[in-house]
């Protein structure tokens, strides 16, 4: 390996957020309209999405509106300073009154609106429907939504071959019950962040020099030979579409209650394709208003970036394959822009009810890309009873084959119910925010210097490795990732159940 070092490299900046002054709020409902939203062709209000491409169709003419995108914000992410907000991203106002009421311009009836439930009603007289389209300041309004287009009949069978593939350990109850028939179309919150940062990290990566094997009594260790580097990266990043749940709810992944976390896993969306708020775009689906504000958001949000930007310096970082402990991680934004969204999810749910405990299971399928998560209540006596079959196979396997790894047949039942029960409930499933958020490294700047060459190692990778770590992954999935990581067992069974895929 080529030694290099490069001196120019900034000192760190303790400061991770720069920004002080009050934020720049563009305004997303410039010409909205409350009341009557007219077909321009025929002046219908009886207004539906086209879920073949997400556009708006009149009902009774079949004219298709084209979808309008919001004006105002930064696109070149890269020119971001200070702390942009689209409007409806602003803080709630907690007295907002929630109820509204409109006088129908077709007969003149007054209607009334509850923006906690819905954002449409018809006039009781004429028929006509009547929306809320200007944002107030409650959080049932946001700058931007993302159309469905992948129908129910699409979304029934992607949970239909999910449960199906879970059968053999689902509750006897669960199977007899389910069905896809109150499957529901949801818009849930989001808020979607761009950052333009710059980031240091400081430490240090081991590159594989020699690995061997020597004899010790009746088995043989393995050793690793390595160089040591110290290593720094200091860059700047964009971080496009990083998106986040706005409903409290939904951020408690570890309700012990209900497996919100699947709702999570099925991101990302195609943030880019969402359009300036319609409330016809809500017709024929339920809608969950956001709770939650942006500062109480933003640490998630920070933590989020870092992982982003820490899995983006691993493109330069190659030859470190025993891996690079950082033992400093800064990150300095230079600027943030927040807008409030609506993003579409079929959601199927079953309560499971054991003594005086119920659980909450979901089954999410992203309304735009068909992704889909979920959790299945399990037959724990069954899922006992093969764990200790295979418990019994692992001893008798470790007794008569000849393999270095032996011992770790004792685990094969515990690794087994472990897997078996996350393929099934899945708590550790969550939207890997470092790998699938849009993101973009410039002016980058390496320092790597040979420190020293180390021998006789016996770990496989540098002790203290944390460039694939993620500070917001949930337990579950770092007990999961550190069993299939580090044992031979798991990573087979693992391996086997993953061909089935999800």
């Amino acid at each position: 390996m080529q030694e290099s070092y490069n001196n120019n490299i900034a000192p760190a900046n303790n400061n991770q957020n720069v920004q002080t002054d009050a934020p720049t709020i563009v305004q997303t409902d410039v010409g909205a309209k409350d009341g009557q939203n007219k077909c321009p062709k025929c002046g219908s209000t009886d207004i539906a999405v086209n879920v073949n491409n997400g556009h708006l169709r009149c009902n009774f003419c079949r004219h298709e509106f084209e979808p309008e995108k919001v004006v105002g914000l930064e696109t070149d992410i890269s020119q971001l300073q200070g702390q942009v907000m689209g409007s409806g991203a602003q803080d709630i106002v907690a007295d907002t009154n929630e109820v509204l009421t409109f006088k129908c311009s077709s007969c003149g009836s007054e209607v009334v609106i509850d923006t906690s439930e819905a954002t449409q009603a018809r006039c009781h007289w004429c028929r006509n429907t009547l929306s809320v389209n200007q944002q107030i300041p409650n959080g049932s309004v946001p700058d931007v939504v993302l159309p469905f287009t992948v129908k129910k009949e699409d979304a029934k069978a992607e949970i239909e071959k999910f449960v199906g593939k879970r059968k053999f350990f689902a509750h006897p109850k669960f199977t007899q019950e389910f069905t896809t028939q109150n499957i529901m179309g949801v818009y849930f919150p989001y808020m979607v962040v761009d950052v333009n940062a710059h980031s240091t990290l400081v430490g240090q990566g081991e590159h594989k020099v020699r690995q061997y094997t020597r004899k010790q009594g009746d088995r043989y260790v393995t050793y690793y030979d390595a160089d040591l580097y110290d290593v720094e990266r200091d860059f700047d990043v964009v971080i496009e579409g990083l998106t986040v749940e706005s409903s409290a709810d939904k951020l408690n992944k570890g309700a012990s209650d209900k497996t919100t976390n699947v709702i999570n896993a099925i991101m990302p969306f195609d943030i880019e394709n969402a359009v300036k708020w319609n409330a016809n775009y809500l017709k024929g689906y339920s809608s969950e208003k956001r709770d939650t504000n942006v500062e109480q958001l933003k640490p998630l949000v920070d933590k989020q970036a870092k992982d982003i930007a820490k899995f983006a310096a691993n493109d330069t970082l190659q030859q470190y394959d025993r891996g690079v402990a950082w033992s400093t991680e800064q990150m300095t934004v230079k600027g943030q822009q927040w807008k409030a969204a609506y993003l579409p999810v079929w959601l199927y749910s079953y309560q499971q009810v054991k003594g005086d405990k119920k659980l909450l299971h979901y089954v999410a399928v992203n309304a735009r890309t068909k992704e889909t998560m979920g959790s299945v209540p399990i037959h724990m006596p069954k899922l006992f009873g093969v764990s200790a079959l295979v418990e019994v196979l692992g001893v008798l396997a470790m007794l008569f084959v000849d393999w270095d790894y032996s011992w770790a047949f004792l685990l094969a039942g515990f690794i087994y119910f472990f897997i078996m029960f996350s393929k099934y409930r899945n708590q550790g499933a969550r939207h890997k925010h470092e790998l699938e958020t849009k993101r973009k490294m410039s002016n980058v700047r390496a320092g790597d210097r040979l420190v020293k060459r180390r021998t006789g190692l016996t770990n496989a990778r540098i002790q203290g490795a944390n460039n694939t770590s993620v500070s917001g992954e949930g337990f579950g999935a770092q007990m999961l990732n550190q069993l299939t990581d580090q044992n031979p067992v798991a990573n087979l069974i693992n391996n086997n159940i993953n061909k089935g895929g999800k």
